[in-house]
């Protein structure tokens, strides 16, 4: 797996991950939605910290910085 993922698209991940973490554990979402956010944040998470997407791979997206040589 080639990095695709810049820190400012991790860090924004791991926010947007926490967030849907604290409204499902405060109840403020329930269900299947709660659900649904807590598999969302479980992916973010992942991706975050392995700096890579799938997603950016099939539409062809990096926000990874070019390393210099």
């Amino acid at each position: 797996m080639k990095k695709n993922m810049g820190s400012a698209d991790k860090i924004i991940r791991l926010i947007i991950a926490a967030l849907l973490v604290v409204l499902y554990f405060t109840g403020t979402v329930t269900g299947i939605v709660g659900y649904i956010s807590l598999a969302v944040a479980f992916i973010f998470i992942v991706t975050s910290m392995v700096s890579f997407c799938p997603l950016y791979t099939i539409v062809g997206l990096s926000t990874c910085p070019a390393k210099k040589k």
